[in-house]
C-alpha cells in the first residue's frame, strides 16, 4: 500500500520573492526562470496562493475602469515643476520648498473635504 507523501516544506529563502510573484503572474518571466517558478509553485500552496492573489489583483484592477480626479487637483498637479528648477540663492530654495509643500498640504486637504 502506497502511503501518501507529506508536501516539501521550504526555507523561507526558497520561496519566490514577491517581485518573482508579480513576473510570473503577468507572464514576464524568461523560459528558464518561468519553469523553475512553476515547479515551485506545484509544490509550494503558500507560493501558489500568493500567485493566484496577484493574478486576482490584475484582473481587478484591469477591470476597473478608468480612475478619475478633480479638475482642481489635475491643476494643482499640472504646476508641479518636472525638472529641476535652475540653482538660485539659498533665501530662494527655501522659498520654492516652502510653495511646494503648500500646493501638496493644500490639495490633500482639498480632497479630504470632497471625501466627507
Amino acid at each position: 500500500m502506497a502511503q501518501a507523501q507529506e508536501p516539501r516544506r521550504f526555507s523561507s529563502t526558497e520561496h519566490l520573492a514577491s517581485e518573482a510573484v508579480a513576473a510570473f503572474a503577468d507572464g514576464e518571466l524568461r523560459m528558464a526562470a518561468y519553469l523553475r517558478a512553476a515547479r515551485h509553485i506545484a509544490e509550494c500552496p503558500e507560493c501558489a496562493a500568493e500567485v493566484d492573489a496577484q493574478q486576482q489583483a490584475r484582473t481587478a484592477l484591469k477591470d476597473s475602469g478608468e480612475m478619475s480626479m478633480p479638475g482642481s487637483l489635475l491643476g494643482l498637479l499640472s504646476q508641479i515643476p518636472m525638472c529641476e528648477p535652475p540653482a538660485c540663492a539659498p533665501g530662494e530654495a527655501k522659498n520654492d520648498a516652502e510653495r511646494r509643500r503648500r500646493v501638496i498640504v493644500t490639495s490633500v486637504a482639498s480632497l479630504r473635504r470632497r471625501r466627507r
